[in-house]
């Protein structure tokens, strides 16, 4: 998108410059002006008739995005068919203006009550507030609106049909919430005075709530989500790697009919108006010529750039296998293909490549590496694997500690610390050993 935005700033900029039509035929052919024929002659060359800069962009709807309806807009939507009329309305868009993405209310009552009387000169109470509050929080998706994630939850239980197993959890969620967030099981099932079935079913009911309501309806409520597309595109066929950018495309420039006629035209040359005119023209169509050139080079460094990370990282893409991940940083790629370090940085930003089994961001493929027992470097991302298998196929009525999980890396080999794993686990989002208990 960016790129596409500043080829048309380009041609916005450069009146000598208009793009060409795909859908022009050869009686259009006089137009046009060869950028790449283009000399340096003082003399008005001999030019051919077509432009042949044009890339070959064989998937042209990837030069689309999307926009999606934003989270506010949703809700303003529904409080268009609510029953609030006035300045109750006008409340409840200010308090749809306050709901963040996640879908909660992170401000107090009074606060808005406040904001309100000065934004909008209504004069409303906390009470009022706190009702029409209640009017946006029956609005879907259930859970909306809440101020902690245990009235979320409470929201969305209370909208089901009542079971038994619902109404204990709604309890437990009532009175029993900080002993249900630290996994207190066994007070719990005493003070509710409910077998361990019971609670089981209760916690089955509560961990299929949703905690994030603002992400239900879309994977994102951005006002203007862009797509994900591949920059680079990679197949494997009968093993034999084959990388593509079929997003590329050096834009197809023409010169603009009436100048045109000015460098094609053999009147007047000796007039200085005509002179001028002539140059400014050859000036224009240097820098035009510069920009398409420019773009190309671009087009290079992303290609040398992926392709060395390509044969860093070959026994990864053959089958996707994050174990055969080998530890890589940019010094690494920078190397190969003898460029800056702050130029593959910036190369390997916001870009993606689309495999077989995935599309992943370049980023993915860099990471520092451990030794192993036996003196051979890995990846973190092969032992963030390991970790990761490893606490997932654990005994969950007896999780795994740090420290057990230290010998179980070791076991297979990965001399760790124990602050590693407890750094590694939490950058894959497993709580300790503790929080993870589940009753069987």
């Amino acid at each position: 998108m960016e790129l596409n935005q500043r080829i048309q700033k380009e041609l916005e900029e450069n009146p000598v410059l208009d793009e060409a039509s795909s859908s022009e035929t050869e009686d259009d052919a006089p137009k046009n002006v060869s950028l790449s024929d283009y000399g340096q002659d003082d003399n008005t060359p001999s030019y051919r008739l077509y432009v042949n800069n044009q890339g070959k962009d064989i998937k042209p709807q990837y030069n689309t995005f999307s926009v999606r309806e934003s989270f506010q807009q949703n809700l303003e939507m529904q409080l268009g068919f609510s029953s609030l009329e006035g300045d109750d309305r006008r409340i409840a868009s200010y308090i749809i203006g306050s709901i963040d993405d996640d879908g909660y209310l992170r401000r107090d009552i009074e606060s808005i009550t406040d904001d309100i009387a000065f934004k909008y000169n209504i004069e409303t109470t906390p009470e009022n507030v706190e009702r029409i509050l209640g009017v946006i929080q029956e609005f879907e998706p259930v859970g909306i609106g809440a101020r902690s994630l245990q009235e979320c939850l409470l929201l969305q239980l209370r909208a089901k049909e009542q079971s038994h197993s619902r109404t204990i959890a709604e309890e437990i969620l009532t009175s029993y919430f900080d002993e249900f967030s630290k996994k207190h099981y066994e007070r719990i099932m005493s003070r509710l005075e409910i077998s361990r079935d019971e609670l089981r079913d209760a916690i089955e009911e509560i961990v299929h709530l949703n905690p994030k309501p603002g992400g239900q309806i879309d994977d994102s409520y951005v006002e203007q989500a862009q797509q994900v597309v591949p920059d680079f595109i990679l197949d494997n066929k009968d093993g034999e790697l084959i990388l593509s950018m079929p997003r590329f495309s050096v834009p197809e420039l023409k010169v603009n009919k009436r100048y045109a006629d000015i460098l094609m035209s053999d009147a007047d040359k000796s007039v200085r108006s005509r002179k001028e005119a002539v140059s400014f023209v050859k000036q224009k169509l240097d820098s035009a010529k510069w920009f398409v050139e420019a773009i190309r080079q671009r087009q290079n460094t992303l290609m040398n750039t992926m392709n060395a990370i390509l044969e860093f990282q070959h026994d990864f893409f053959l089958e996707g296998d994050e174990t055969k991940l080998r530890p890589m940083v940019l010094k690494n790629i920078a190397e190969k293909t003898h460029l800056d370090i702050s130029t593959i940085s910036r190369v390997v930003n916001s870009k993606y490549i689309q495999t077989n089994f995935g599309i992943y961001p370049l980023k993915y493929f860099f990471s520092e590496g451990l030794m192993t027992e036996t003196g051979e470097e890995v990846s973190t991302r092969e032992i963030k694997k390991v970790l990761s298998d490893s606490i997932e196929s654990e005994d969950k009525t007896k999780p795994l500690t740090d420290e057990e999980l230290v010998g179980v890396l070791s076991a297979k080999g990965y001399k760790v610390a124990r602050r590693t794993v407890a750094k590694y686990r939490e950058q894959l989002n497993f709580p300790i050993a503790r929080l993870r208990k589940e009753v069987m």
